[in-house]
């Protein structure tokens, strides 16, 4: 019973692991919506009520999952102490919270991150090559991103503080970090408008930083695509290493790659 219970909730290549999932992500997508409503002062007039029983039936129905999902591991601790289990934890504790503690609306925040559970859903099979096809792509231009932003950080910075130098502070550009914050809205193309330059010297400047504005954003695009159009895809398991709960494995792997430990496949994989 116990490894029926993994496979349904910790495995997505398998029937009854996509009904799990799909009604588990149709409830957080449900609670998100409750939250966003709560917001709504004339809405939670009227069906505070009715907010409040589906955030506990919800809040309950989280519960269980994480109860069953540190039963169901070998190492209770490891998933908790995981990026899922953190989060799986903070999107039960605000609701018990309210029992004991006065004006929980600030935490609201916290039942917000519950849109963060979503991302399991990507295990199902259909989704597993894709977003791994991602994150292999960011991975391999992360040191170029890197670059790229150090560059940027070094060009807002000589821009702030010539137009500090050349608007001064009777044109709103009160000290250098104000002005780097406006290069940095300004090279960005947002363009709050809240500072703006009055002499013609620093509109060129300005319309210099617009221009390359729209020259800097399309590079990191370009890098991310360039390692894409590398990339070999490569089929990969949705199965989850009961002991150390790495996921990624190769599709026929016996073992896995992070500790060694036998695969539990099940006879209803359908990778």
């Amino acid at each position: 019973m116990k490894q029926k219970l993994y496979d349904i909730i910790f495995e997505a290549d398998t029937r009854t692991g996509k009904i799990f999932d799909i009604i588990l992500m149709i409830i957080i997508l449900l609670s998100i919506a409750i939250v966003m409503l709560e917001s709504v002062k004339s809405l939670n007039e009227e069906y505070a009520n009715y907010f409040r029983i589906a955030e506990w039936i919800i809040t309950v129905i989280f519960t269980i999952e994480y109860i069953l999902r540190l039963w169901v591991v070998k190492k209770s601790v490891t998933y908790a102490l995981s990026f899922y289990g953190i989060i799986d934890l903070l999107s039960i504790l605000p609701t018990y919270l309210s029992l004991v503690l006065i004006g929980t609306q600030s935490l609201i925040v916290i039942r917000a991150l519950r849109l963060l559970r979503v991302f399991r859903i990507l295990k199902i099979s259909r989704y597993a090559i894709e977003s791994g096809s991602i994150m292999t792509a960011l991975k391999a231009s992360r040191a170029k991103i890197s670059v790229f932003l150090f560059a940027v950080l070094m060009i807002v910075i000589v821009i702030g503080t010539v137009m500090y130098l050349v608007e001064g502070e009777e044109n709103g550009f009160t000290s250098i970090p104000r002005s780097v914050y406006w290069a940095i809205v300004t090279l960005t193309t947002v363009g709050y408008g809240d500072i703006a330059p009055n002499t013609a010297l620093g509109q060129t400047i300005a319309s210099f930083a617009m221009i390359l504005g729209y020259a800097i954003i399309a590079v990191p695009t370009g890098i991310v695509t360039a390692e894409f159009s590398r990339q070999h895809v490569r089929r990969i398991s949705t199965q989850v290493c009961q002991e150390c709960l790495h996921e990624g494995h190769d599709p026929d792997a016996v073992f896995c790659k992070a500790c060694g430990s036998k695969i539990h496949v099940s006879t209803n994989d359908i990778i």
